[in-house]
């Protein structure tokens, strides 16, 4: 069995749907409890690219809520697009991660934006 038979038995994702999860590039703008939960459901999932761009570094505050980091990032004040880039090609190596340390803005936006097949909204804020 695939790793990806459960969707594949699945009537409205398919073998054909599963290779459109496959062929997408996904832009994660945050990783925060919200950010870190859609992160791991895309590289689940088995989406092709996954990009997560977010500037903050990981706290002990986070840890109750933001699934993928733990004491030791903290520990290593990882910023958290690379503390979960690190966790996530644990789960499916199969899938590319980038992480970009970096707030997301007029400046990079079209350079990170590229030919992205989604974009996914997990800020915190309004500002941003």
């Amino acid at each position: 069995m695939s790793r990806y038979s459960r969707q594949e038995l699945f009537a409205p994702i398919g073998p054909e749907g599963q290779q459109r999860i496959r062929d997408s590039r996904v832009l994660l703008v945050g990783c925060g409890a919200l950010g870190t939960h859609l992160a791991e459901f895309c590289v689940r999932t088995g989406v092709g690219e996954l990009t997560i761009v977010d500037r903050d570094i990981v706290e002990t505050s986070n840890l109750q809520r933001q699934s993928l980091f733990d004491e030791q990032d903290v520990a290593d004040a990882l910023p958290k697009a690379e503390a979960a880039r690190r966790k996530l090609e644990l789960v499916n190596s199969d899938v590319s991660v980038q992480a970009e340390v970096a707030d997301f803005n007029f400046l990079n936006a079209e350079k990170l934006v590229g030919h992205t097949t989604l974009i996914l909204d997990a800020t915190d804020n309004f500002e941003a």
